[in-house]
């Protein structure tokens, strides 16, 4: 999803070559998953972008001298020069699998700040940095990679006009941007599990139908560019920032780049669908492969420009076809979590949506079959919105409290859940403990930010100086690993 490309120019015959190769991969996957073509392990995988600071909080835009001191292949560049991201090895979670991520992302993560520290660069892993400033997500913080300044270029082309972030939370921020760098203010997780074909449809269901409740209990990016937005601003940011259509489509109802969808999934092929009806393609890079002739002599395409091309969809939920050892995989890929607060918040986090996907695909009857589509969208902006204060929807019940339906309902099903991987008993109470923890205290990482800060201008303090000051207490408590609702 995240390849490397040459700057290049694009032509309108490029775009029309692109066009085709693009159907015909999306015609090829068709006939692999007719075929159940795939390979099937029980393997899950991890990815978490990350914040550089220098010794003030303040973002240090210095991602490729960190990079060249790791000589880490698991470390790569994002969007912004602050920005850097972890891939973390994919293994199973039966066992003590959980446990071996947390242990992995700890030594990764304190190796990595061992070698910032040498350059007085320090990494902080939080949904979007509270610090940053306009001057940091202006066209000269992107980072060297040619695919992004591509991305930028082609997402602006597309829109025909600056981008406007208009977001109202507790405050109001109203700010224009001549590129897409406030995107990379959003920095993430996200986790994978591999599926069949006949199981796609069923787990990216159950992905949409808990995003509300992730964001509830995880939400960890309340404050953008000095303004206190919403419990995770990451949402209405990633939404507008990276937003190709003009006012008057939006008014005309054309889907959105950043799209929460528009109905229940039937299959993986009906996201690839849509992917390609609704899209044109952002970067029209062409390969030589042929697909059919690489089925046809029975070994398995990369599809490289329809993986291009969904790259560049950016679901909340996608849909990633990927080809490791020579044999095809299908995953879900769930975008909705910020980054942060610690290891094992992370790790909770996941462990979380790894269990409850998997307990809701095993019951009988599943609430996606008992809920509008719609719902399912109206408690993802609530979450987002409200956080660990929010009301969602669950049928049955109708709305309730956020953390009355994750504690009645949702962490005995997400226990089911990973029960059913093989997740070691003490394992999943480590980390199902920490949802539950959240739950009692009413805390997660985006309320406890918001109350230092306002417990820190109660006293006088100013914002900016306030926003240092709690993420220099942030980045301590971070270090600890203690889960954060403990941290109060």
């Amino acid at each position: 999803m995240g390849a490397d490309v040459e700057q290049q120019h694009f032509t309108r015959a490029d775009r029309a070559r692109h066009r085709a190769k693009v159907r015909a991969c999306l015609a090829a996957l068709r006939l692999m998953v007719a075929e159940d073509r795939f390979a099937v392990d029980p393997c899950t995988g991890l990815e978490m972008e990350l914040n550089l600071v220098d010794p003030t909080g303040v973002p240090a835009l210095r991602n490729e001298e960190v990079l060249h001191r790791l000589e880490d292949p698991d470390f790569v560049t994002e969007l912004g020069q602050w920005n850097l991201e972890i891939n973390v090895p994919p293994r199973p979670i039966e066992g003590g699998g959980l446990r071996a991520y947390e242990d992995g992302m700890r030594a990764s993560l304190n190796r990595a700040e061992a070698h910032a520290a040498e350059l007085d660069v320090h990494l902080v892993t939080i949904g979007i940095l509270p610090t940053l400033g306009e001057e940091h997500v202006a066209g000269t913080t992107i980072s060297a990679n040619p695919r992004y300044r591509m991305l930028n270029d082609a997402v602006l082309a597309e829109r025909g006009e600056d981008v406007i972030l208009d977001i109202t939370g507790a405050e109001t921020l109203r700010v224009t941007s001549e590129t897409i760098m406030p995107e990379a203010a959003c920095t993430s997780v996200q986790a994978h599990v591999q599926v069949s074909p006949a199981q796609f449809g069923d787990y990216w269901n159950a992905a949409q139908t808990i995003s509300g409740a992730q964001l509830a209990v995880g939400a960890n990016s309340p404050f953008l560019l000095g303004r206190q937005l919403w419990a995770e601003s990451r949402i209405p940011l990633f939404q507008q920032a990276t937003d190709t259509r003009s006012e008057e489509l939006r008014v005309q109802g054309v889907r959105p780049r950043v799209w929460f969808g528009e109905g229940w999934c039937e299959g993986v092929m009906d996201l690839f669908d849509e992917n390609v009806r609704y899209f044109a393609g952002l970067l029209p890079v062409v390969e030589e492969e042929d697909p059919h002739q690489v089925l046809a002599e029975g070994g398995v395409p990369g599809l490289g420009e329809l993986l291009m091309h969904s790259s560049t969809v950016w679901r909340w939920n996608r849909p990633v076809y990927d080809v490791s050892d020579g044999e095809a995989h299908l995953r879900v890929e769930n975008r909705v979590l910020p980054a942060g607060p610690t290891v094992i918040d992370t790790t909770a986090n996941v462990a979380f949506f790894f269990g409850l996907t998997r307990g809701l695909v095993d019951l009988p009857r599943p609430p996606w079959s008992r809920m509008p589509f719609a719902a399912a969208e109206e408690s993802f902006n609530a979450g987002a919105r409200r956080g660990i204060e929010a009301e969602l929807y669950w049928p049955g019940v109708g709305d309730l409290p956020a953390t009355d339906l994750v504690l009645r309902r949702l962490l005995p099903i997400a226990h089911d859940g990973l029960r059913a991987w093989g997740v070691d008993r003490e394992v999943a109470e480590r980390y199902l403990g920490v949802i539950e923890g959240r739950c009692t205290t009413r805390t997660n990482g985006a309320s406890w930010f918001v109350a230092e800060v306002a417990a820190a201008e109660r006293r006088g303090v100013g914002r900016a100086d306030a926003l240092r000051g709690v993420l220099e207490d942030y980045r301590a408590a971070m270090h600890s690993n203690e889960p954060v609702h403990t941290w109060a």
